[in-house]
């Protein structure tokens, strides 16, 4: 079961503003890359269910993580169907992300009482989303639903909606600058943070100065914010 409430793992979402992805097979080396972004300064990980026997992978790094890292939120993306929720929520998942909206996922979720963030790329969806418990929504890929003019339209008549978009979210400013003014929650950054040759090269040190400059961007732009 989840280690945390999910009010506080939304909580977390959006006050870091951040939520790293990552997949490998080997278990090591996703324990390295979630200890650079946790040293970085990220309270949340999402490991992407995208390889066989994933579950198993996961299951090892949130044992490992619950005894190292105690405070590290760690959940589930990629979570297509509800049976798939329910290994992964076995096997103490925080938090479900799913590329897609639906509802039996969020049966599942909301029965052990776990955030549940699914993937939307309508208003109608997200207000579907809204209505099934959805605390946050996710946009994906963020740049071909519409980027931060999407989100911008949203937030006017919805300005409760809280929206995390993943792919096209890249660590610089002037990419983050215009999520977090069009009114994200929170971005969702793969490949564009902890890039392919990162892990080739094994450079954590890298890493966990890349996810702590991210977080300071990410703290400048809110200031700005009106």
């Amino acid at each position: 079961m989840s280690a945390f409430r999910r009010i506080s793992v939304a909580l977390a979402m959006e006050e870091t503003g951040l939520v790293p992805l990552f997949y490998h097979s080997d278990p090591q080396v996703c324990k390295e890359v979630i200890t650079a972004c946790h040293a970085g300064g990220a309270k949340v990980f999402e490991f992407t269910n995208r390889g066989d026997f994933a579950h198993e992978v996961f299951a090892d790094v949130r044992k490992w993580a619950l005894k190292e890292l105690p405070g590290m939120m760690i959940g589930a993306g990629s979570v297509p169907d509800p049976a798939t929720s329910a290994i992964f929520l076995q096997m103490g998942a925080d938090f479900i992300v799913a590329p897609s909206l639906n509802p039996e996922v969020a049966k599942v979720c909301n029965r052990r009482k776990v955030l549940w963030i699914p993937g939307c790329g309508t208003v109608t969806e997200i207000s579907l989303a809204e209505e099934l418990g959805a605390e946050i929504v996710k946009i994906f890929p963020g740049n071909a639903v519409g980027g931060p003019q999407f989100v911008k339209a949203v937030k006017g008549p919805c300005p409760w909606t809280s929206i995390m978009p993943t792919g096209g979210v890249e660590p610089a400013e002037d990419n983050l600058a215009a999520w977090f003014r069009a009114g994200v929650t929170c971005v969702g950054m793969g490949s564009a943070l902890i890039t392919e040759k990162i892990v080739r090269e094994s450079d954590w040190k890298n890493l966990r100065e890349t996810v702590k400059n991210t977080l300071a961007i990410i703290r400048k732009i809110r200031a700005s914010l009106p």
